[in-house]
């Protein structure tokens, strides 16, 4: 165990429960996501139209992740005041719990508070894995790698959850045709359930207590001051690449079944090879082969993919050019991603868990603001494809705003060698700025 901790930081038994954590949560969110409309249909009974399925379906997923917006950034800040483990522990024991109770909804109204507390606890989850990533990390070689396979577990989860939701749902419904009392996503509702509670048994164990107390505080003080101009304009992006993909997700769900007449499984299928191709994207720009800061100019280029792969989406008239632009999408959001969270992280000092809690709210407001379009505007007859035209312009807008991001970067890199620590840095633990 020693040997890895001396070489990187980051112990192997921690590094695997926080991957294990965010694999989890995307795991619970990837099972929902396909079915979410079929299930809708269901409740809704001969009464309900497609407008109503489309509706309800963009504002279910917007729900979670605006959930996400509204409680990530306030889980950071607590997790740099009273330590990682403990805020970990109250999101996966949360998220388990949702996940559990969701197997058992029936109604609607039910479904709307579930996915807003789910959200809620899974928002305590990525943001703190990350920023645990960050206190230990020993240099920015590690802290891009270990943030990268972070990243790839939440990656494998969502690869992972569309199939296996319904696979799982289908097989159940063969064997156990009582089930369908209880809803198809039970029985995969339920194993991640669990699994959120083993994760919660080994983070007690292996997840230190770091980032607590005034120094958490104060870091987050000193880190704001001399990237006051740049970490809002990562946090845009952030926000700008997350709509994209949440009006993607849900336009692709819904567009696969109303227009196409895509099976579910194929729907999931969909779904699957955007995760894979964002695992592999993710695995090269963030191999041994490339240095963290050179991944500064790719994100200028990505957001032009992003954006003219976002436009074509509801121009692909088959299943197989439908593959093609999903592929576009999901490698330059896989991109994305990761580049943008490292470099808050390489900003944020002792502040990881507020700044990286602000990645994670700007992210998750994007992706309310993107799912919701994608459902409320998916069949707006005066204005074709209006949410996805929405977020290739927002695409276009990323592109000229991260012109100039490699220079700034590097400037600001320059600065931190030459210039000296702030006075606050230097004040002893007493006079810390309280939190």
């Amino acid at each position: 165990m020693k040997a890895p901790v001396s070489t990187t930081g980051v112990p192997i038994g921690t590094m695997a429960v926080l991957m294990l954590s965010v694999f989890t949560v995307s795991l619970g969110f990837g099972i929902v996501l396909p079915s979410l409309p079929f299930l809708i249909e269901r409740l809704l009974g001969a009464g309900g139209d497609a407008a109503q399925v489309s509706h309800a379906t963009g504002l279910l997923t917007g729900l979670y992740t605006l959930s996400l917006f509204l409680f990530a950034s306030l889980w950071g800040r607590l997790s740099d005041r009273f330590g990682r483990r403990s805020i970990l522990l109250i999101g996966l024991l949360g998220f388990s719990g949702t996940m559990l109770t969701f197997a058992f909804i029936e109604g609607l109204r039910a479904i709307y508070a579930e996915r807003f507390l789910s959200g809620m606890f899974a928002a305590a989850v990525t943001p703190i894995a990350l920023a645990t990533i960050g206190d230990l990390a020993v240099t920015e070689a590690v802290r891009a790698r270990r943030l990268t396979l972070v990243s790839l577990a939440g990656i494998s989860g969502f690869l992972l959850g569309p199939m296996l939701g319904v696979f799982v749902a289908r097989g159940a419904t063969i064997l156990f045709p009582g089930m369908n009392d209880v809803g198809p996503l039970a029985i995969p509702l339920m194993g991640t359930a669990v699994l959120a509670l083993v994760s919660a048994l080994a983070a007690m164990v292996t997840v230190p207590k770091s980032g607590a107390g005034e120094a958490g505080a104060e870091g987050e003080l000193v880190a704001a001051l001399p990237a006051n101009r740049l970490v809002p304009r990562l946090l845009a992006l952030s926000l700008i690449v997350s709509a994209g993909i949440g009006v993607f997700e849900v336009g692709l769900a819904l567009r696969g079944k109303q227009e196409l007449g895509l099976t579910q499984y194929q729907i999931a299928t969909m779904f699957t090879e955007c995760s894979l191709v964002m695992l592999v994207v993710q695995s090269i720009v963030f191999s041994p082969w490339i240095r963290p800061e050179t991944t500064r100019w790719f994100i200028a280029p990505a957001f032009a993919i992003l954006a003219a792969g976002i436009f074509l989406v509801p121009h692909a008239p088959t299943f197989v050019l439908m593959l093609v632009v999903i592929g576009a999408v999901a490698a330059s959001a896989g991109v994305l991603s990761p580049i943008l969270t490292f470099w808050i992280s390489s900003k944020a000092g002792k502040a990881q868990g507020a700044q990286l809690g602000k990645q994670t709210a700007a992210a998750s407001l994007g992706a309310a603001f993107g799912s919701a379009a994608g459902g409320l505007l998916f069949d707006v007859s005066w204005l074709p494809d209006a949410s996805f035209a929405i977020a290739a312009v927002l695409s276009v807008a990323a592109v000229l705003l991260s012109l100039r991001l490699p220079k700034l970067l590097v400037d600001h890199e320059a600065r931190q060698k030459t210039e000296p620590p702030p006075v606050s840095s230097a004040r002893p633990n007493h006079s810390a700025v309280p939190g």
